[in-house]
């Protein structure tokens, strides 16, 4: 499947937003045609994040949308969610894969092209995401890989890689000429309704459409 709309959430529980108002925007999300949804909400304990991680996969059933949780395979296990995403310095992917259920997602983070490739060696993750690709207000201060590092990871990465940090529609056309199989963002989606964020899906997804069809 290319592309792969990755929506990562902001944190928007843990500034007081609540959960309520992240299931429905997942739930709007999953119905736009968003495929992962990754909860990154850091500073929520563990039993609540639990149960948001468990209202979240109740939310997108009957979707073709999979919840994965940041960083935490306890959390995500507990939930019954669809994976888990480590981070770049998290534990070995085969370790999570050797206690995990068949069908069971798990992506990693990475930042250069020697990660994309350790990281997709041995069949142990199912995708990568890459970045920070362009500036990005989610990670202030950090230089941004570019374009030509996205395209290199791209060709040295064995699984689907998707381009991450300050993703925007216009700039998709370029994430997708550089070879990435996809995209996540925090900030292409926030704030959005739920017609907005179809539009949004739709706009990136054609940006790569084009690009296969060659028109």
């Amino acid at each position: 499947m290319r592309p792969v709309i990755c929506l990562i959430t902001d944190g928007r529980v843990a500034a007081g937003c609540g959960g309520g108002a992240l299931v429905e925007m997942v739930r709007a999300a999953a119905r736009a045609g968003v495929h992962l949804i990754q909860l990154r909400e850091r500073a929520v304990d563990d039993r609540e994040l639990a149960a948001l991680a468990g209202e979240c996969v109740s939310a997108v059933r009957g979707t073709r949308a999979r919840i994965v949780v940041n960083d935490r395979l306890d959390v995500a296990l507990a939930a019954r969610a669809h994976g888990v995403h480590l981070k770049g310095d998290s534990f070995p992917a085969q370790r999570a894969r050797a206690i995990t259920p068949p069908g069971f997602l798990i992506g990693r983070s990475v930042h250069s092209v020697a990660e994309a490739t350790r990281a997709s060696e041995g069949d142990a993750v199912d995708y990568l995401l890459f970045g920070t690709v362009f500036p990005s207000t989610s990670k202030p201060g950090l230089e941004p890989a570019g374009l030509a590092m996205l395209a290199d990871a791209a060709r040295a990465a064995r699984v689907p890689l998707l381009a991450v940090g300050g993703i925007t529609v216009d700039n998709a056309g370029m994430v997708a000429r550089a070879g990435a199989d996809g995209l996540a963002a925090i900030g292409l989606f926030s704030g959005r309704q739920a017609d907005s964020l179809a539009e949004t899906v739709h706009r990136v997804t054609s940006a790569f459409d084009t690009l296969q069809t060659g028109s």
